[in-house]
């Protein structure tokens, strides 16, 4: 060969990287766990086998990186990580490539991983009755069972009849015993580090879940709340700093490849001699010399799902901001357990001071029967109040006492509530308290028309004849007061021109306020016209 064309060809050479060796960092030193909710769940119990959250990991770890290229593995991170997220700071050298090792230690990825290397099979013999150890090589370990070759042959895994196990003599490079994110770096010199690794994990979430108690005159409440965090991952976060995260977060979504945890190992048996005249789906071999196997024992019962454990402790969470995001901090360091809930006190506030309010929402000019109107408990979340913590939305299960017990009259949910914003709890309907709508179909005359009170602000066209009359009938059959709000549905080119209560207005919609005495009745009439 020239010599011109030997120099290059050794630059190439040169410049090719060295085969990476493998080299394991330490177990995290230091551990930080922030859980962002599921941004389409609703308030409501948390499934650890369905969680739509997810969760920022942060490791610090130590590792000896050698000179050169190396594949650093950091077992124990989480099942869901998005390897994509990841980052690695606190490495001499530069990060080449990343992988997210899905195949676990499992009998079946021992099994894949040895396809064509040299394993014993260890078994006994029928003639002896003593265990012995046969050389040779697994070649498939297919649908169709394993097969295994030694020098006597080939045969099929536990088909004698007799206990067989595979010896796996040689390492299986690419398995770990747990979830594991390699890395592949180039450094200049030998180093010990300390690194930090950060990553996005799927399989996490959590929730708020709030417990009033209505005082005995029904006008405030105590209220307490837990933080519910939920990991669905087998992995575990020993004594981690926890934080969640609380507002609708725009996360792209996207498919992480699942853990293999292996597939089963299948032992199908053919009988030696001739295939002609056995039927497919025979599955007992005979070993010359040795009586046929008793039949395969039945398949074992399928596999219970570890109960879902939750936790409980009295730490309370404090509050920062987090741009427009809420984060709520665990004070001290906790263990986020693989494959559990726990719960986390979030606030404890006494004599809230509650408003009970019945509403309905009624379509404007539509006839509708009597109804039951619903009951809220309504109070504003500031100091004044007892309150002035920013609430992210949960479910309240509201309790009011009976004698010496409380019993619960309501469930309800609440969205995320700022500061100084008012805060409903809805309990359900209130058969106590009745609503019904009728509509007055007749010629109206202008002295009439002048009897319901012109709605301050509002233009009205007189030019336009008005025939009908809106009634709403409203009933108290309770021993007390009650407070009712009607909301009407009223479409956009449409308005309230008159009426004999006072109109005013929520969430953009017209609203009339009425107290009724106990056992008491009302009526509320009015107009509409285009506007």
């Amino acid at each position: 060969m020239p010599r011109r064309l030997i120099l290059p060809l050794v630059a190439l050479a040169a410049a090719m990287p060295a085969a990476a060796e493998d080299v394991v960092a330490s177990a995290p030193s230091a551990l930080s766990v922030t859980v962002y909710r599921a941004p389409n769940r609703d308030a409501g119990s948390i499934d650890l086998d369905d969680l739509g959250g997810f969760a920022l990991i942060s490791e610090t770890r130590t590792i000896r990186v050698p000179a050169g290229v190396n594949r650093l593995r950091f077992e124990g991170v989480a099942d869901g990580i998005d390897a994509a997220t990841a980052i690695l700071t606190g490495l001499p050298g530069a990060v080449i490539e990343k992988n997210r090792d899905a195949a676990l230690l499992s009998p079946s990825a021992l099994l894949d991983a040895s396809l064509g290397r040299s394993v014993a099979l260890v078994r006994t013999n029928p003639a002896t009755g003593v265990r012995d150890s046969v050389p040779g090589t697994i070649r498939s370990d297919a649908g169709g069972g394993v097969v295994f070759e030694t020098v006597e042959g080939v045969e099929a895994l536990r088909c004698s009849g007799l206990s067989e196990t595979v010896d796996f003599a040689l390492a299986t490079p690419g398995l770990s015993a747990r979830p594991t994110l390699s890395v592949t770096t180039r450094s200049d010199r030998a180093v010990d580090a300390t690194v930090t690794l950060s990553y996005l994990a799927r399989g996490f979430d959590w929730s708020a879940d709030y417990v009033a108690t209505l005082g005995a005159d029904g006008k405030t409440l105590d209220l307490g709340a837990w933080v519910t965090l939920a990991n669905g991952n087998g992995t575990a976060f020993p004594h981690a700093q926890t934080n969640v995260v609380a507002g609708r977060l725009n996360k792209q979504s996207g498919a992480v490849e699942p853990i293999d945890i292996g597939h089963p190992i299948l032992a199908r048996c053919w009988p030696r001699g001739t295939t002609s005249n056995v039927s497919s789906g025979m599955l007992i071999a005979y070993r010359t010399g040795a009586p046929p196997p008793p039949p395969p024992p039945a398949p074992p019962a399928p596999m219970l799902m570890a109960s879902q454990e939750i936790m409980v402790t009295a730490m309370k969470v404090s509050q920062e901001q987090l741009g427009d995001l809420k984060l709520y901090r665990v004070p001290e360091p906790m263990t986020v357990a693989a494959r559990q809930s726990k719960q986390v006190r979030l606030l404890d506030q006494s004599d809230v001071p509650v408003e009970r309010v019945y509403t309905i929402d009624i379509g404007a000019n539509d006839t509708r029967d009597y109804q039951p109107a619903g009951v809220v408990l309504r109070t504003t979340n500031d100091a004044a109040h007892h309150l002035g913590l920013a609430l992210p939305s949960g479910k309240v299960a509201v309790f009011e006492r009976a004698g010496t017990r409380a019993l619960l009259v309501g469930e309800a949910g609440i969205g995320d509530t700022t500061i100084d914003e008012e805060v409903e709890i809805a309990l359900g309907a209130a058969p106590d308290v009745q609503v019904r709508q009728t509509i007055e179909e007749r010629t109206v005359d202008q002295d009439e028309v002048e009897t319901l009170a012109l709605v301050p602000g509002v233009r009205i066209a007189r030019s336009v004849p008005v025939s009908r009359v809106a009634r709403i009938d409203l009933g108290n059959a309770g021993s007390s007061p009650a407070s009712v709000e009607v909301r009407l549905a009223l479409d956009p080119s449409q308005q309230v021109v008159r009426a004999d209560h006072p109109v005013g207005r929520k969430n953009g919609r017209p609203l009339f306020r009425v107290t009724l005495p106990a056992n008491g009745t009302a009526t509320i009439r009015y107009q509409t016209q285009a506007r």
